[in-house]
């Protein structure tokens, strides 16, 4: 079948099973980010995430992932949500409100794997069809990836940015070992924008696309497995799992829309969640109330520990209130 075809028949069968970008780049080595990618762990802005210093020839090629790759496919499934916790609630990022999405993207990427191979078992070819599908799940640089199968842009708060739609997007890949017709990079169009640098609570943001995770939110409050330092957590606000704060602030952001994706919904239980009722949470509590989400990444004493940090902010924004007003 005549590439251009065969890849116009894929974006359509992607489109269908529910994504809402899908682009193709050819499957080469990251060389322009590797330079980027070894300044990064040099500084330690990976901080305790040691798992990003493994595999590194892996994460600038996939050909390491899939023999002969010749392409990566690179889809997005909106998450943004249509009901969202209330502003004084304890926040938990928008990303985790519903179903893992570990389990929804790799099942809608298994689907499209399938059609692809129907596409190809129709015009045999000498070389056997090899293919994987990932989502956040093995050393691919998915952002890179998307940005060179031009779903987007990588921003300045290191998020993928597609124009017109804003960055709550999931990103999932399909490496084969088959040619195909190949998009375009998207140019950056952030601008002279800084919005995320200057509203990031932490300052994690250190310069445009440098994140130093050892201050971010997000980071400290599901991959850390520590303590989380004193500044950073009063810097927390009434966040519990981690944080939107550079993409709620993004000017792209505006065209966000809700997601179609029935997964995503947040339960009921969830959107009233309280501090009151976080203060006795028990594992069994948390067992049944985040079965199948993202939250468990934290785990229950990674949880418990944002918690407190919660009711110490509350404590102490009390007394200082208390104190003003008795002055």
């Amino acid at each position: 079948m005549d590439i251009q075809r065969a890849s116009s028949l894929i974006k359509e069968e992607a489109s269908r099973l529910g994504f809402d970008a899908c682009g193709i780049a050819k499957a080469v080595p990251a060389s322009t980010e590797a330079l980027f990618f070894d300044r990064w762990l040099a500084a330690g802005a990976h901080a305790g995430m040691k798992y990003m210093e493994n595999h590194r020839a892996l994460r600038l090629d996939p050909a390491g992932l899939v023999e002969g790759a010749q392409s990566v496919i690179s889809v997005a499934l909106n998450y943004y949500p249509r009901v969202k916790q209330a502003p004084d609630a304890p926040r938990i990022a928008y990303y985790a409100y519903g179903q893992d999405y570990h389990d929804v993207l790799k099942e809608k990427l298994r689907r499209l794997l399938a059609y692809i191979r129907g596409i190809f078992a129709e015009a045999p070819d000498t070389l056997p069809f090899e293919a994987r599908v990932f989502t956040d799940s093995a050393p691919l640089l998915e952002r890179y990836w998307a940005w060179k199968a031009g779903l987007g842009w990588i921003g300045k708060n290191t998020c993928l940015i597609i124009p017109g739609r804003g960055s709550f997007f999931f990103l999932g890949e399909i490496v084969l070992n088959r040619a195909l017709a190949y998009d375009s990079p998207v140019k950056d169009r952030c601008g002279t924008c800084t919005r995320c640098l200057e509203a990031c609570p932490a300052g994690a943001l250190e310069t445009a696309r440098f994140l130093n995770s050892s201050r971010c939110l997000s980071y400290l409050t599901i991959e850390n497995r520590g303590e989380i330092p004193e500044k950073q957590a009063g810097r927390l606000g009434n966040r519990i799992y981690g944080c939107d704060t550079c993409q709620e602030v993004c000017p792209w952001n505006r065209f966000a829309r809700p997601a179609a994706e029935a997964a995503f919904r947040p339960k009921p239980e969830l959107l009233a969640l309280n501090k009151e009722q976080l203060s006795a949470f028990s594992p069994e509590e948390y067992a049944r109330l985040f079965r199948g989400s993202a939250v468990k990444r934290a785990k229950y004493e990674g949880l418990m520990r944002n918690i407190r940090c919660l009711i110490r902010n509350e404590a102490e924004k009390k007394n200082t209130e208390t104190r003003e007003h008795s002055g």
